[in-house]
């Protein structure tokens, strides 16, 4: 088995205590950092995710698998060139104003930034005009993703996207998920995509930002 076979056999189980061994070694036997992180990692998170799908893993072990890859990302970044490690642009993403809940935002934030995006997490109660000004800040964003969980919060999800919307900033896309909510509650507010789970984010967020 090849070195990289070996790091994405690690991602995909989950061998957070091995990645970085493993990362460091396949570097000093000369592997490219940029086919490390494409064929070992990014593919053995779309693997994940499939498996994830089908109900053949949960979220648990979607969770430790990201956490995995994220650990071998950080041995990787000094030896990517600039933005390499972020080809796909940026993505801002956070739980609108109102709402605390964040387990779901930061699975989908780990499974994007596997994807290869460049993640800008807000966290929780993001006002509409905190998503604006990150905007503002971040013009080459790609991507951007309202999460709520509280029905309750569901009118501030409409208000943040509308707002969004209507703010005259162009470039990218807008996609919202959580518990509550629904592909016509999606269309309503005028989103560009939705998805019921963190995987299925990843993939939609990829198909946008092509």
């Amino acid at each position: 088995m090849s070195k990289i076979d070996e790091i994405a056999q690690a991602v995909e189980t989950g061998k957070s205590k091995l990645i970085e061994g493993l990362v460091n070694e396949a570097l000093s036997g000369g592997e490219d950092p940029l086919k490390i992180l494409n064929d070992g990692m990014i593919k053995a998170m779309g693997n994940v995710g499939e498996k994830f799908q089908k109900s053949e893993i949960f979220v648990p072990e979607m969770l430790v698998a990201a956490r995995t890859m994220k650990k071998g990302v950080e041995v990787l970044k000094p030896k990517l060139a600039a933005g390499a490690t972020t080809s796909l642009g940026k993505c801002i993403i956070g739980t609108v104003h109102g709402d605390l809940h964040d387990i779901g935002k930061n699975l989908v934030a780990l499974m994007i930034e596997s994807a290869g995006f460049e993640v800008i997490d807000l966290g929780v109660d993001v006002t509409t005009e905190a998503f604006i000004t990150a905007l503002k800040a971040n013009p080459d964003t790609k991507v951007v993703a309202l999460s709520a969980l509280l029905t309750t919060t569901m009118p501030a999800m409409k208000d943040t996207a509308v707002a969004i919307k209507a703010s005259g900033l162009k470039g990218f896309k807008l996609i919202v998920g959580g518990a509550p909510i629904t592909e016509d509650f999606a269309k309503q507010v005028g989103a560009d995509g939705y998805t019921t789970d963190a995987a299925s984010a990843a993939v939609l967020a990829k198909k946008l930002a092509g």
